[in-house]
């Protein structure tokens, strides 16, 4: 298999080239390291999310944008449809990276995950990368710094001037792209965590509302979370039935039907409170190769409307 590093840098190589007509910007860190601003001083916009979103997943999977409705409102979607989910959505797209240090807080995605492999699903799946560059998207409303920089490159074992960090706020337009992009991700992990092979799962495609871009972070997070719990799709296709398809969407959990705002505030924004399966999109087609095809959840406009300030 190619390494996803690679084909993940060369669509960076892309960003850099046009960053202007992206509404993005570029700068080196005294380490050497690459900042790409995607949403934190920059504005971004539709294109950057779309091209941030390939990156995310390594070139390995297909976003695209269109308008649909919610309720009387135009609002936009974002699909994601791959034939490689195990590696794109969950090696890569994932956000599994908690970059943390003294001077900085962020949820990292991206290919450089797969120079660590140390999550679960790198073992699930049987794969680790080797390349001499990385990259790392990271959710964030700090500028990133050197030390940040040099935790991914110290345990993705690259030099400092290899590391490429494209920042952005989930309060941005790429921020409410990349997320609404996540629902096939969510479907395919949340399968992968009742225990189903991942490497049976053929094809995924997810499509889910935009968030309007809100005025804070917190408000952000919970609506870009709503977007796909509450109005979030995904169809795969898979290999083998299970017993287990219908614990998929977000529906299916008990806590389900609260917007998350509420939800992360009776927590006190504690993510980990938070149960892991209501991270999943609201309805789930399964469709068994040689066998039946079943609808599982529903979405909830009237709740996503509120949630957005419809």
């Amino acid at each position: 298999m190619e390494s996803l590093n690679r084909m993940a840098i060369e669509l960076v190589d892309e960003a850099l080239d046009y960053a202007e007509e992206l509404n993005i910007g570029g700068y080196d860190l005294e380490n050497e390291s690459t900042v790409l601003d995607f949403g934190l001083e920059f504005e971004g916009g539709i294109e950057a999310g779309l091209l941030l979103t390939e990156i995310q997943t390594a070139g390995m999977a297909t976003p695209s944008y269109d308008l649909g409705e919610l309720g009387d409102a135009s609002i936009p979607f974002v699909e994601l449809s791959t034939d490689q989910p195990a590696l794109s959505l969950l090696c890569s797209q994932k956000a599994g990276w908690e970059l943390t240090t003294d001077d900085f807080e962020g949820l990292g995605s991206g290919p450089a995950r797969a120079l660590v492999a140390e999550e679960a699903e790198f073992r699930r799946v049987g794969y680790t990368d080797a390349f001499d560059l990385t990259a790392l998207a990271v959710e964030t409303d700090e500028e990133p710094t050197e030390a940040a920089a040099k935790q991914v490159a110290d345990l993705a074992e690259v030099e400092p001037s290899s590391v490429f960090l494209l920042a952005y706020r989930t309060a941005s337009i790429v921020g409410s792209i990349t997320n609404a992009a996540r629902a096939a991700e969510l479907a395919t992990f949340r399968l992968a965590e009742l225990g189903y092979d991942p490497l049976d799962i053929v094809s995924a495609t997810g499509r889910a509302p935009v968030a309007p871009v809100a005025g804070d972070e917190r408000t952000a997070i919970a609506r870009t979370t709503d977007a796909i719990a509450y109005g979030g799709r995904a169809h795969l296709t898979v290999r083998e039935d299970a017993d287990i398809f219908d614990s998929v969407p977000s529906t299916a959990v008990e806590k389900h039907g609260r917007p998350f705002a509420d939800v992360f505030d009776d927590l006190e924004w504690e993510f980990e409170e938070v149960p892991s399966d209501l991270f999943a999109p609201a309805t789930v087609t399964i469709d068994v190769i040689g066998g039946p095809t079943r609808v599982y959840g529903e979405t909830d406009e009237e709740l996503l409307a509120d949630s957005f300030g419809l």
